[in-house]
Order: C-alpha cells, then sequence, then structure tokens
C-alpha cells in the first residue's frame, strides 16, 4: 500500500461518490449506484470502481458513510447516540476486510428530537464533522446547521458536539406529489422547478393544506407553465419546512447550509424570509473531510 493514500465514500441510497485521497487531498474520482438501485452486492460495486486504483497502489483502506451502513447497505452499524463528536464516531465503526483492504463503515446517529421523537441520519453526520474542520469557528457555542435534501436535517451544534437533530422528508414529499398526484400532472420529467413560481409558493408557505392544490388549479385556471408549477410546489414545501423547523429551533440569527449547491440556494432564499443570514458549504467535501476525522481519530 502506498502510504498516505486512502478511498473515501459517501454511498447514500441514490448514489455513490467514491475518491482516492492523499495527503494532498483528493487525487480522483468514481461514481456509482446507490445502495436503493445496484442491481449487485455493494462490495462487488466497491471492487469494481476502486480495480485501477488498487491496480496501481495495492490494497488501501476504505472508509465510507451513508446508507452503506444500514440494513440495506453493505453490513449494518449500530447508531452512536447523540451528543456525538469525532472520537464517539469513530468508536463505533465496523471495521472488517475485502479482497486485502480494510474497510469502515460509519456508524450514523440517533437522538430524540425537538418534538419528543426518536431521529437517525446516516452519513450527515460525516458532512458535519467536515464543516467544523472547515470552519473552526464551529467549535464554539450554539450553531443551526441545515442539511438539505430528500430528508432534510436540522442540527444544534453545541461547542463542536452534534447535540441533536430533527428530520424533515421534504425532498421525499415533493417526489411523490410530483410523479404520483394530480397536482403537477402534466409536467415533463426533464421540466426544471422555476425561481419565479418558487417565490410564489414561499409567499402562501403559511397555508400548505390548502394551498396546495393552487399547484393544479392555476395550471388549469391561469395558465400557469409546467415549470412554475413545479417551483410553486417546491416553495410551498421548503418554506412550510423552514417556516415550521424554526419554531424548534428558536433564537438563532444564521444557519450554515451543507449539500448541494442549487438546493442550498433555494433554502437560503427560504431562510431570508425571517431574517436569517446563511452561508452555503459544499456537502461532497465536508463528507471526504469529515471521514477523514472520524477515522483518524478512531
Amino acid at each position: 500500500m502506498t502510504d498516505g493514500l486512502f478511498i473515501a465514500g459517501d454511498w447514500g441510497t441514490t448514489r455513490l461518490r467514491l475518491v482516492l485521497c492523499g495527503e494532498a487531498g483528493i487525487l480522483d474520482r468514481r461514481a456509482g449506484p446507490g445502495i436503493g438501485q445496484s442491481d449487485q452486492p455493494p462490495e462487488r460495486t466497491f471492487l469494481s470502481l476502486s480495480a485501477e486504483w488498487r491496480a496501481q497502489h495495492g490494497p488501501l483502506p476504505a472508509y465510507f458513510c451513508g446508507m452503506v451502513g444500514s440494513r440495506m447497505g453493505w453490513r449494518e452499524v449500530p447508531y452512536a447516540p447523540c451528543p456525538a463528536d469525532p472520537q464517539s464516531l469513530g468508536r463505533g465503526a465496523l471495521a472488517f476486510g475485502s479482497e486485502g483492504c480494510q474497510v469502515f463503515l460509519a456508524p450514523g446517529l440517533t437522538c430524540t428530537n425537538p418534538l419528543g421523537a426518536p431521529d437517525v441520519m446516516r452519513g450527515e453526520e460525516t458532512q458535519i464533522l467536515g464543516a467544523l474542520i472547515a470552519h473552526p469557528e464551529l467549535a464554539k457555542g450554539r450553531h443551526l446547521l441545515i442539511l438539505p435534501g430528500t430528508h432534510s436535517k436540522w442540527v444544534e451544534l453545541r461547542d463542536g458536539t452534534i447535540h441533536s437533530f430533527m428530520t424533515v422528508p421534504t425532498g421525499e414529499i415533493f417526489a411523490l406529489l410530483r410523479a404520483h398526484s394530480t397536482l403537477a400532472r402534466g409536467a415533463p420529467e426533464d421540466a426544471v422547478p422555476s425561481a419565479a413560481g418558487f417565490a410564489q409558493g414561499l409567499a402562501r408557505r403559511q397555508r400548505l393544506l390548502p394551498s396546495l392544490f393552487e399547484t393544479r388549479t392555476r395550471q388549469l385556471i391561469d395558465g400557469m407553465p409546467a415549470a412554475d408549477a413545479l417551483g410553486f410546489l417546491s416553495g410551498l414545501l421548503i418554506g412550510s419546512e423552514v417556516e415550521s423547523a424554526l419554531e424548534s429551533y428558536p433564537g438563532f440569527g444564521e444557519a450554515r447550509l451543507i449539500g448541494d449547491p442549487a438546493l442550498s440556494a433555494l433554502y437560503s432564499e427560504a431562510l431570508s424570509m425571517h431574517k436569517l443570514v446563511s452561508s452555503e458549504l459544499d456537502g461532497g467535501d465536508c463528507a471526504f473531510a469529515g471521514l477523514r476525522s472520524i477515522f483518524r481519530k478512531a
């Protein structure tokens, strides 16, 4: 094995992002199917995508976070409880061998959320730790982090530890309504929600359920284009999420958004309506930095 080289993977339900890392940072990248989409076992997917790297450098340690450690993944890893820091996540990791490579799976987290319900995350905890590395000021005091996605996470940091979090399945609800309801019927599969429609939806965020059917009636009666209708639906859902989640996380004047830049920009617009300042961090970069941190402290 070449000293200092390792493989890191952010392996969720819908996609796998695999990178070859060294002391200088990311050296090469590969992409593959998510845990819920592959037609072969996770081990075969990993060995296939990493074959060139292993042929060149020999067996390499591989660090993973995300749904790869779930019941439907490569191997199940028990959740670590909150509050959690890099050391506790490292201690909860599962290690095993694969074709000479030492594989490590991060454990994910569980907590009781502000609504008093059990909650879980897999993968986002690693992005949060990466954000702590990139922004050391987050290690002191209370901070609000938001990780938009299929299952958005609202996270409270206290002195550099993940104190608690809350999941809001906004992305999943949007996908279900778009594909399986009458609200967006007729919208082309490749239609992109418009910014104008999103702003209209945000303005109606406080009446989510009564306003949902407007997604359809504005198309039927007002001639709203499909892209505006999709934007309206997205604005309603994201606006409602932000409105209700801030009730559980009062007292913050700013938030850090971690995830896809385009989606983070929509949340930033919604947060601005509540006079919250937000800044955006790339979720992929944070995940790989967090993986390095977890396993160096294991």
